[in-house]
């Protein structure tokens, strides 16, 4: 593929050389001749320029490019690259850099953005998955399919624990993508059950905020003090 990186700092030219690595054609764009140290991604092509001009972004090949990655350490910026590669150069696929989360209202797809990444929310999130269990902790989410990615670890009370994965009855248009066990992503077989300690990556609409209380139901063990599961979702609300 043809990606094209708006910030060549730290984070583009890290993402720029894992996705060398993985065989994709590397375009790196930034207006401060400062980070464009060229010898550290040798293998990518260069442009010094404003990725925020339509001229700039036509010179650095966007028009050709499978996917559009708005790095900056701007949010207005990240916005306003996300929006011409989207609208003026129809990229597929278009994922911005969002440095701060109360912005996170704005990275949807009326700004061209497909994918929004927070490394304050990342951080967030691996956080409370690795204190939390049995409940859900948001991952990230798809802002042009208004889903979310959720995370829940399996606590070993879990009443889950033990049934077959193909046998439980999640909300309605949730979807269970993966079980990580042992480190390991687990294809499930009709006769696999789970185990405590798996942890669940789920699908959850975005519209639909009954979803994971009701998530949080089917995995907690009832303690029978009346609600209290639920308020555990509003944590990953935050995330």
């Amino acid at each position: 593929m043809k990606i094209v990186i708006a910030g060549a700092g730290t984070l583009g030219r890290s993402v720029a050389l894992e996705l060398l690595d993985h065989g994709h054609d590397l375009t790196l764009i930034d207006h401060n001749p400062e980070k464009l140290k060229v010898a550290s991604v040798a293998d990518a092509d260069w442009v010094l320029a404003d990725a925020c001009s339509p001229d700039a972004l036509r010179d650095a090949g966007v028009a050709d490019a499978d996917v559009m990655i708005a790095a900056t350490g701007d949010d207005k910026a990240n916005l306003v690259v996300s929006l011409l590669a989207k609208t003026e150069f129809a990229v597929p696929r278009v994922v911005a850099r969002m440095n701060h989360p109360k912005n996170e209202w704005l990275f949807n797809e009326s700004w061209g953005v497909d994918v929004s990444v927070s490394t304050p929310r990342i951080m967030t999130a691996l956080v409370e998955e690795a204190v939390s269990t049995a409940m859900p902790v948001r991952l990230f989410s798809f802002s042009s399919a208004e889903v979310s990615m959720y995370s829940i670890v399996l606590p070993s009370e879990s009443p889950l624990v033990g049934q077959r994965i193909p046998a439980i009855t999640l909300p309605a248009r949730t979807v269970l993508t993966s079980v990580l066990r042992d480190d390991r992503p687990l294809t499930p077989t009709v006769d696999d059950a789970f185990e405590a300690g798996d942890q669940l990556l789920l699908l959850v609409p975005n519209s639909d905020g009954s979803a994971l209380k009701a998530l949080t139901d089917l995995v907690q063990i009832d303690t029978g003090d009346g609600g209290d599961a639920a308020d555990g979702s509003s944590a990953a609300d935050a995330v």
